[in-house]
């Protein structure tokens, strides 16, 4: 059996990146969503999640700021820049490459743009 984090591992910058494409937004929601869109499978542990916002934003992929603190507790957002941009898709792209090789080495050969497609859908 995989291991999630295992995983996880090497995509975490694209991910987090991925629900930044989908705009602004801060550490909790992110682990949030991608605990729902995965049914619970894959989680962001927080230490994983903040030394991955430092290492995007040292990079210039990100940048943070506060929110309001009118609505609640006040809350660092993050927002990818255009360099962060141009990393997802080229890691968008790397993904479509690498998943079909994959699976034609898991002998999905017949399946693999449809596998491929698929987990990019949902």
């Amino acid at each position: 059996m995989l291991n999630s984090s295992e995983i996880l591992r090497g995509y975490t910058d694209t991910i987090i990146l991925s629900q930044l494409a989908e705009g602004d937004s801060y550490g909790y929601d992110i682990s949030k969503n991608v605990q729902e869109i995965t049914r619970g499978e894959l989680q962001l542990k927080e230490a994983t999640l903040y030394t991955t916002f430092r290492r995007l934003e040292t990079a210039g992929m990100i940048e943070s700021y506060w929110g309001d603190g009118n609505t609640g507790a006040r809350r660092r957002y993050y927002h990818m820049t255009d360099a962060g941009r141009q990393l997802y898709e080229e890691n968008q792209a790397d993904w479509i490459k690498y998943c079909a090789m994959i699976s034609q080495l898991f002998g999905l050969e017949g399946h693999h743009h449809d596998v491929c497609a698929d987990s990019q859908d949902d």
